[in-house]
């Protein structure tokens, strides 16, 4: 029984990693300047696509909110040839997928389905890019979907907290738009969406990767088929206004009159995604907030019971960043949870990491690395980020390297570059009537502002 019971109480040691053993991919360019990227993996009989640009919301034009997103779902309404109705039974017809999303940085066509059908779904892919139709109908359906889905918005904190602090993080920048208005849905036109896939969906600005049970010779043949004609365009301009200059903490409250809880934002200004502190700021993220065995869950979850769950966020995009503090708690103790955040930001600044800590945490991101990759949606999702981030081709290859090579000295240094409490964005969306004595001890200036986004009078 003693024996047992040491045997239970011992961690075994780790395993030795396994080596990732990736699949060759072959990578070319057509004529038109689109990149191709062909991943030969027959394990299953499955094959992906992904047609990726390097166009997000980011471009939409300042007065048009929301065009990206609203263009990129009206892709799959209609082409020149096929309704809305006669795609969606195409693709249920091959039992795949055609989805189309769009993120600030970069928008993505993606299609899968068995590999007996591949020819057919990539066809299907092709059609929705080149010759989308918009027809007026699904654009006003869209419109007023749209437009109710910004009435439910206004109704979760969640959506609240985020639009305020990217507003207040991003300023004049396109990354501080996170949806559009009624008045630029109403704007909208179906020239509108003509001029914007025109202008943005050029193959020079994009990249292919297809991956599965393909031969490469025969993909490229059809490829080249389908999209060689596709003619070139002019790469969308990139230079944006810079960010705003943090130079105090100030809180901003969101009046959310009657709610049981307050939901805390803590955020400073971040990294891009291509930023040589990228590993550390990643292995510093892991040990203050990544999951539920990280320091913020431990204190305020475990610890504290002020929340079911305290996490950090490292948003690391291609133009900025962030990086945050977040939880949802109770009412009466939004000012105890902030003592807290603050407790543990200052911390990680100040006190080195303990060897434990970065060890679980290195740990940690190379087991979960090779799950991440091991299916084909998720290589090919990794595969995007990397042309879509411009990353170095061995990314992959040396993602487990780059994060054993990270010192607890290295993750000091990016905690006090970028960690700095003092010049913190604090968002706070909850009842200002109960919270605001709550936070004065940790912002001497509170901006208080409406559901709506509307500033309101202030009391200090």
């Amino acid at each position: 029984m003693t024996e047992t019971e040491t045997f239970r109480r011992e961690m075994p040691p780790p395993l030795q990693p396994r080596p990732l053993n990736l699949p060759d991919h072959f990578e070319t360019t057509l004529a038109n300047g689109l990149g191709l990227v062909v991943v030969e993996d027959k394990r299953l009989p499955l094959t992906s696509f992904r047609l990726a640009f390097r166009s997000g919301d980011a471009n939409d034009p300042p007065e048009l909110p929301g065009l990206s997103d609203m263009m990129t779902h009206l892709l799959t309404e209609g082409t020149a040839t096929r309704s809305s109705r006669q795609i969606a039974e195409e693709v249920e017809r091959l039992g795949a997928t055609l989805t189309v999303g769009s993120g600030s940085d970069f928008t993505t066509v993606a299609a899968s389905s068995l590999s007996l059908y591949a020819d057919e779904v990539l066809e299907l892919l092709a059609e929705v890019t080149l010759s989308p139709s918009f027809p007026q109908n699904e654009i006003d359906l869209a419109r007023e979907n749209t437009k109710q889905l910004l009435i439910q918005q206004r109704a979760q904190p969640n959506f609240l907290a985020s639009e305020r602090l990217a507003q207040v993080m991003f300023g004049e920048h396109p990354y501080a738009r996170v949806s559009p208005t009624p008045e630029s849905l109403d704007a909208l036109t179906r020239e509108d969406f003509l001029r914007f896939r025109t202008s943005t969906f050029i193959p020079n600005n994009a990249v292919m990767i297809v991956a599965g049970d393909v031969e490469r010779d025969s993909i490229v043949a059809r490829v080249e088929q389908l999209l060689g004609k596709w003619k070139p365009g002019t790469v969308p301009d990139l230079n944006f206004p810079p960010l705003p200059k943090r130079v105090a903490r100030i809180a901003y409250l969101v009046d959310r009159p009657g709610s049981a809880q307050s939901n805390i934002v803590i955020a400073n200004q971040g990294i891009t995604r291509t930023s040589p502190d990228y590993f550390p700021m990643l292995l510093m993220h892991t040990v203050l907030g990544a999951n539920a065995s990280s320091r913020l869950f431990m204190n305020l979850r475990e610890h504290k019971g002020y929340t079911y769950g305290a996490y950090s966020n490292l948003d690391a995009r291609r133009q900025a960043g962030t990086f945050r503090a977040t939880a949802e708690v109770r009412t009466p103790v939004t000012g105890a949870s902030l003592h807290e955040f603050f407790t543990e930001l200052e911390r990680i600044r100040n006190e080195v990491v303990s060897d434990e800590e970065i060890r679980n945490a290195k740990s940690y991101l190379s087991g979960v690395f090779p799950i991440r990759i091991e299916t084909q949606d998720g290589l090919v999702d990794q595969l995007v980020s990397i042309r879509m981030y411009d990353l170095p081709d061995d990314y992959l290859l040396t993602y487990r390297e780059r994060i054993n090579a990270v010192s607890t000295a290295e993750i000091q240094r990016v905690a006090q570059n970028h960690v700095t409490p003092d010049r913190a964005a604090v968002v706070i969306v909850g009842d200002a009537a109960e919270v605001s004595d709550q936070v004065k001890p940790y912002s001497e200036v509170i901006e208080l502002y409406d559901t709506d986004g509307n500033r309101k009078d202030r009391k200090q």
